[in-house]
């Protein structure tokens, strides 16, 4: 596992085909580094959002020992896409000039199925996991895990991170006790989570959380939503982790309500 939390810059160099999974329009492309990679586009949906959604709570699983595909931040030029004929996707790539987020595609990956029973602690980590960063989709409907190399991998963490959607009262979310966790796919197999929440808390940190915010690009902080410069907006980021780790008995118990 990687020591340090930095990503590489890659250029797309060859967009190959949309993937329509969603309202977000991913595709498939291929960078300057010869890797093929699953773009998250900015100029898609919820915007950069939704990529600061992808970046920490992708950053977060790996941290807590999950397999995530490489994440990658993935520019594209300002002529890059000018030959697409889909007016759609072509408006799409304008629209997400600059910096991106790649995750390296797992060729030959299938999709999980719910009915195949994995190891309770690492059902449990993934409940956990989501239920700290609010993710609403990880579904029986939408899983987003895939079985590459007889493991599991997670993938699209995008629709975490709600709150940033409203920017308000962001305290009040932090100790939201995430009553979506009752659709969680995995919900019925994680019987270990006050054991996950314990390991949880030995590996994530403050200091995590920092080096963790400060991976935000810039360029991914410029809303219009709010007056707060890009360096205030880290600090709120930082704030909701530390609240939510602090207090995660709030999701932990909704979970185990929800267990039955």
């Amino acid at each position: 596992m990687k020591k340090d939390l930095s990503l590489r810059t890659v250029t797309v160099m060859r967009y190959i085909l949309p993937l329509r999974e969603g309202g977000s329009l991913p595709a498939l492309a291929e960078a300057d580094d010869d890797f093929k990679y699953v773009l998250k586009f900015r100029g898609a949906g919820h915007g950069t959002k939704m990529l600061i959604s992808e970046l920490l709570g992708g950053q977060i699983a790996v941290k807590l020992g999950l397999n995530v595909p490489e994440l990658v931040f993935a520019r594209l030029d300002v002529d890059f896409g000018r030959t697409e004929g889909d007016e759609e996707i072509q408006d799409l790539l304008k629209g997400s000039e600059g910096l991106n987020l790649g995750l390296h595609y797992l060729s030959g990956a299938i999709a999980y199925d719910p009915s195949v029973k994995i190891d309770p602690l690492l059902a449990s980590k993934i409940v956990w996991l989501d239920a700290f960063i609010t993710n609403i989709d990880r579904t029986f409907n939408n899983t987003n895990l895939l079985l590459w190399h007889r493991e599991l991998w997670i993938i699209d963490n995008g629709a975490s991170f709600y709150f940033h959607h409203s920017w308000k009262d962001f305290e009040k979310h932090a100790l939201n006790p995430f009553p979506h966790i009752k659709n969680h796919v995995l919900l019925p197999q994680a019987t270990k989570l006050d054991e996950t929440d314990r390991w949880a808390k030995e590996h994530l940190s403050d200091h995590f959380f920092l080096e963790l915010t400060r991976l935000i690009p810039d360029e991914w902080l410029q809303w219009r939503d709010t007056n707060e410069t890009p360096e205030e907006i880290r600090h709120r980021y930082y704030l909701f982790l530390k609240t939510r780790l602090t207090h995660s008995h709030h999701f932990l118990n909704e979970a185990r309500h929800a267990r039955g």
